[in-house]
């Protein structure tokens, strides 16, 4: 096998499995509990369950300020109803991270409206292009109306809250 065959050989596989990888999955089923502002969990019709991380979005966790809030947020979107979960990746924790469309509704973007979460930047580049405008346009408004975690004067960011409470 000459040089450039062995190449396109590896290009292509390569290019198959990032394809793949890229293929959204669609899960269904009936959220049955609430982590925290931006973590459920969801029971399919095989009795499985799946943690599922909200994709697009950073939550503060249940020890911050407006934590409790947060959760209680998602669990009135969400709790007790047939929700889709449109994913591409597990996180290391083996969390589904997805969008949650509850009828319809984007419930990660809901969140940020409602001031229960910031647009996560971090993980933006995985974001289709709609979504990422539309999860930052919102975190702006929340913002500039003071709703939700936005009411504190000084929010804390969860991966800033994360990172002093591993030190």
């Amino acid at each position: 096998m000459r040089k450039n065959d062995f190449k396109r050989i590896l290009v292509t596989i390569a290019l198959t499995v990032l394809a793949s990888a890229v293929q959204a999955d669609t899960l269904t089923g009936r959220v049955v509990g609430v982590a925290d502002g931006d973590t459920l969990t969801l029971l399919d019709a095989t009795n499985a369950h799946h943690k599922i991380r909200l994709a697009g979005i950073d939550s503060p966790e249940k020890g911050q300020s407006f934590g409790q809030v947060c959760k209680q947020s998602l669990s009135d979107l969400a709790y007790d109803r047939v929700v889709e979960v449109e994913s591409s990746k597990l996180d290391r924790y083996g969390r589904v991270i997805g969008k949650v469309l509850v009828d319809g509704l984007d419930a990660n973007l809901e969140q940020v409206r409602r001031g229960c979460g910031w647009h996560y930047k971090k993980y933006q580049h995985e974001q289709p292009l709609d979504d990422r405008l539309s999860y930052s346009r919102a975190e702006d408004a929340a913002r500039e109306r003071s709703v939700g975690l936005w009411a504190d004067s000084a929010p804390v960011p969860p991966w800033d809250w994360r990172k002093a409470r591993r030190k």
